[in-house]
C-alpha cells in the first residue's frame, strides 16, 4: 500500500508540480489558477484543499510575498484592500478617475495623507463587486 501511495503521489506531482518540493513562482501562479477553477467546478475536491494549504505555506514563506503581506497588514484596511485589488487587477493610480478622482488624490489616499470618503467606498465596492465593509475599519467596542 505504501508503494502505491508513493507512486500515486509522484504521478500527482508530475501533473501538479506546485505540490512538489521547492515550487517556483510559475508553479505558484498555475496553482492559483487551478484552485480558482476547482473552486468553481469541484469545490469539495481534495485537490483544492491540498493546493490551498500549499499555497498558504508558499505565501507565508516566500520573501517577496511575505514582505508584501507585511506592508499590507500595516496599512489601514481601506488602503490595504485598494492596494490588493490594484495588484490583482493590474491597475495604477490613474485607474480610479470615476471612483476617486484625480491621480494625485488617489496617491494621497494610498500614502495615508487622505482618507477614503463614503462616496469613494461605495464606488469602489460597486466597481469590484465587493461589500463596502472591505474598505471600512472594524469598530472595536470597549466592554466592561
Amino acid at each position: 500500500m505504501i508503494e502505491d501511495a508513493i507512486k500515486a503521489a509522484d504521478e500527482l506531482i508530475k501533473l501538479v508540480p506546485f505540490l512538489g518540493n521547492n515550487p517556483g513562482k510559475e508553479e505558484y501562479e498555475h496553482a492559483l489558477e487551478m484552485v480558482e477553477r476547482l473552486l468553481m467546478h469541484a469545490p469539495d475536491s481534495s485537490l483544492a484543499a491540498l493546493l490551498t494549504a500549499k499555497i498558504e505555506h508558499y505565501e507565508n514563506n516566500d520573501p517577496e510575498l511575505a514582505a508584501f503581506n507585511a506592508r499590507i497588514a500595516a496599512l489601514p484596511r481601506g488602503v490595504a484592500a485598494l492596494r490588493v485589488l490594484m495588484d490583482q487587477h493590474g491597475l495604477n493610480q490613474s485607474s480610479f478617475r470615476d471612483e476617486i478622482g484625480q491621480r494625485s488624490l488617489v496617491s494621497r489616499i494610498l500614502n495615508g495623507e487622505r482618507n477614503l470618503t463614503v462616496d469613494h467606498i461605495r464606488a469602489l465596492a460597486k466597481r469590484f463587486n465587493v461589500s463596502t465593509d472591505v474598505f471600512i475599519e472594524p469598530v472595536h467596542h470597549i466592554t466592561g
